[in-house]
């Protein structure tokens, strides 16, 4: 990426990951951004961060941010369980480390970072203008663009030290459950219907008789699709824009990814338009009839299935 010749004044609402890159990148390329964050500081967002190592394609850290590294995936049918052999490799970091990384990244290039400044309405007097305010965005309502669609995120932990080197899924209606040993702690969550999925993690919870008695169970919506406006001043990137995987609903490699696409096509809105949507809509759309087809026949006709696949879960790639 070059120096550009003509800076530009750039506004970023939502301190999360993919605003904190965008803001160290084009900082760190000559730009003027000022981030604008509703709450007081960094973080709290309730997320996995379950995260093939591909993340060091786009930030180095410390080996203490991984609390357990994944190798493999197990998804239990009904009938038969699949392994995983993920490829790449994928590591729990913690997230409030993560982003307080890249805080102090995006600081150190120039950037401004404005806490308690919730952005109803579009800052004025900025010539560019990126929506990376979450899940319910703001920037996108105000562009009277479609809203994704959703799913509900459910999270609770268990202080049980298991760094055990997988994972283990239940798939459910379209959406799953999930057990990630974390090192000190395990992880147990589920992501399905916003109506359903809390009355069927308490069933799943009482199947595996895990007492969840005293434990608070965290939410977070998690948005899905394509929501990137063809306007050369204002975009959205991250969860505003719904790059989250079908499968899995993980968002932070798909951010990140989108964010490069930005960052190397800025300032032209309309060619990081271009080519992000040329990027993500087929593995959108090969990734809802995918999941489609893997929930069917897991249910309904698991010996089509092979006991052992190697997987890239970050873009959809199979072995055998």
């Amino acid at each position: 990426m070059h120096t550009p010749k003509i800076p530009k004044t750039v506004a970023i609402i939502g301190a999360g990951i993919a605003g904190l890159y965008l803001a160290w990148k084009l900082s760190e390329a000559g730009h003027e951004v000022t981030v604008f964050e509703k709450k007081e500081k960094v973080g709290g967002k309730i997320c996995s961060s379950l995260i093939s190592e591909r993340i060091k394609n786009f930030i180095s850290f410390e080996q203490s941010l991984i609390g357990n590294q994944i190798n493999s995936c197990l998804i239990h049918f009904p009938k038969k369980t699949i392994t995983l052999s993920l490829k790449p490799v994928h590591f729990v970091i913690n997230r409030q480390n993560l982003i307080e990384l890249l805080f102090g990244l995006a600081k150190k290039s120039g950037a401004t970072i404005l806490f308690n400044q919730p952005a109803e309405r579009t800052p004025p007097n900025f010539e560019k203008v990126i929506g990376t305010d979450g899940a319910l965005s703001k920037i996108r309502e105000n562009l009277s663009l479609p809203k994704p669609s959703f799913r509900l995120g459910l999270q609770f932990f268990l202080p049980i030290g298991d760094s055990s080197d997988f994972v283990e899924t239940w798939p459910k209606n379209r959406g799953f459950f999930w057990k990630i040993p974390r090192g000190k702690e395990v992880e147990y969550g589920a992501l399905g219907n916003l109506n359903l999925i809390r009355k069927e993690f308490e069933e799943f919870c009482k199947e595996q008789k895990i007492d969840t008695k005293g434990i608070e169970v965290k939410s977070a919506m998690v948005p899905q699709g394509l929501i990137i406006p063809n306007n050369e001043n204002i975009t959205l990137c991250g969860d505003a824009a719904g790059f989250t995987k079908p499968w899995s609903g993980g968002g932070i490699i798909w951010g990140l990814t989108a964010a490069d696409i930005l960052v190397k096509s800025f300032p032209s809105f309309k060619e990081y338009h271009k080519r992000a949507k040329s990027f993500f809509q087929s593995k959108i759309f090969f990734g809802n009839l995918s999941n489609k087809i893997v929930h069917f026949t897991g249910e309904k006709l698991p010996f089509f299935l092979p006991s052992k696949i190697i997987y890239d879960n970050d873009f959809l790639r199979i072995r055998f």
